[in-house]
């Protein structure tokens, strides 16, 4: 595993209190309704996004995931400005404005999106994998899904097939333990999701998703075994948002007392900790950090405000039209 280091901490801080930054102001911008539609906030997660990229290989991994995407993939490079463009709906977005919240997407930066089917992203994932594995790529997809999403017969069938394949994919699944807003207790007869591998006698472990460096450490692991030809890996990342599942969820199905209680194992508190405590930053530094995160948000803010509302026709224009196709009514 690449070292994690001084500079590692204090990118994990920056990166992550970033994150943090750009989703409260999505929230905020959200309720003066330049952000329409649904908003699914990542804040609490940040460690598992945080973790991973410092397992990732950016120049040939692959990430995907369900609707909880704006974050990932500025972490693998795409412009966050463009990302947020892509939520007010503008034409400087990742998909010119016609993707929203739920489908933020970069084949450039091997970023697949961004699904709001619950679970669709998993065989996706799988299939990527594939594609890497049938030509040589020595390349790793990370195929994320949250808790309510394994209740879905389909990632069944893709971990049947992504051990009978030994695929190189890391199933990762964020367990924040709510879904939408039932927990795990209500919807199996066991709260271990992690124990789902065991059919298929898959790797599989849990792991603290509120720790940025022990979600990197098992992360590599896992890459590392799909790298060697050794199939995939099922990983449970125990985490918590702090937010609603979206902007709509009155969370009357937890109390504050809990999200208090939860929001104490901050990652973004506990990295800063750590830096605090190994002496390698001054109180300074951290401002300095924090005013440019602060800095980088408003300059998103204001590429989104002043970008332009793509033509009408650019809906027309990614539409499939087949001359002659020969079934329409009127032709038949």
């Amino acid at each position: 595993m690449k070292k994690i280091t001084k500079k590692t901490y204090l990118d994990w801080y920056e990166n992550m209190l970033f994150w943090r930054k750009f989703e409260d102001k999505l929230a905020q911008v959200y309720i003066n309704q330049k952000v329409r539609g649904f908003l699914h906030l990542y804040n609490g997660q940040e460690a598992v996004l945080a973790g991973a990229l410092h397992a990732m290989d950016l120049t040939k991994d692959k990430m995907i995931t369900a609707y909880r995407n704006h974050v990932q993939p500025i972490g693998m490079g795409v412009d966050p400005k463009k990302v947020m463009a892509e939520l007010y709906g503008k034409a400087t977005g990742t998909s010119q404005g016609l993707g929203g919240s739920m489908h933020i997407f970069s084949k450039e930066h091997r970023f697949y999106g961004g699904h709001g089917i619950v679970g669709g992203q998993i065989p996706l994932g799988a299939g990527l994998a594939f594609g890497d594995k049938y030509k040589g790529d020595n390349a790793v997809t990370l195929c994320y899904m949250g808790d309510g999403a394994v209740r879905q017969g389909s990632l069944h069938e893709t971990f049947n097939m992504a051990m009978l394949w030994k695929l190189p994919v890391v199933f990762c699944c964020e367990n924040n333990g709510y879904a939408m807003g039932t927990s795990v207790a209500r919807t199996s007869n066991h709260t271990d999701i992690w124990k789902l591998g065991l059919g298929y006698e898959m790797p599989c472990k849990p792991v603290d998703g509120m720790k940025p460096e022990v979600v990197a450490k098992e992360m590599d692991e896992a890459m590392e075994r799909a790298r060697r030809g050794d199939g995939p890996t099922f990983l449970e990342i125990r985490t918590y948002r702090y937010r609603g599942h979206s902007m709509s969820d009155a969370q009357h199905y937890r109390t504050k007392d809990e999200v208090a209680k939860k929001q104490e194992e901050d990652p973004i508190s506990y990295v800063l900790h750590n830096i605090y405590e190994k002496k390698w930053a001054t109180e300074e530094e951290i401002k300095a950090i924090d005013k440019r995160v602060k800095d980088k948000v408003k300059e998103c803010e204001k590429f989104a405000d002043e970008s332009p509302y793509p033509d009408k026709n650019v809906m027309y224009d990614v539409v499939y039209d087949q001359e002659n196709y020969p079934f329409l009514p009127h032709k038949l």
